[in-house]
């Protein structure tokens, strides 16, 4: 079983949707991940060479949310998967984008898309 590293709660403000008028004014993302990786030499040896960097896994997520639009929640949950996999070390990902603001003319807690990728 592999160890887990989760960053979740990642607020972000992005440009992404089908309508004119969210691509314009943008709203809040929020991004939670949880990568699978094998932590047991980060452990031992107390380094942070030996395990993935959450800081600059953080920024490189914010900068595909804060990137050039998509249409769909599923394409940018995909984007943020290989932002996570370009790491050689994550086995896996598993991506939950949140869209609190989305337009829906009803009172909702939460839209969100949730993926899992493994290494190929």
């Amino acid at each position: 079983m592999a160890d887990r590293i989760q960053l979740t709660g990642l607020l972000v403000r992005g440009h992404h949707g089908v309508f004119d008028f969210e691509r314009r004014d943008g709203q809040d993302f929020v991004v939670d991940v949880e990568l699978e990786v094998d932590t047991s030499r980060a452990a031992k040896t107390d380094d942070l060479a030996h395990t993935v960097h959450y800081g600059e896994l953080a920024e490189g997520l914010a900068a595909v949310v804060a990137g050039d639009p998509v249409n769909l929640l599923e394409t940018l949950a995909q984007r943020l998967a290989d932002v996570c996999l370009a790491d050689s070390r994550v086995s896996a990902a598993t991506v939950t984008v949140h869209k609190p603001q989305a337009p829906i003319p009803l009172t909702f807690a939460d839209v969100a898309v949730t993926i899992r990728r493994e290494r190929a």
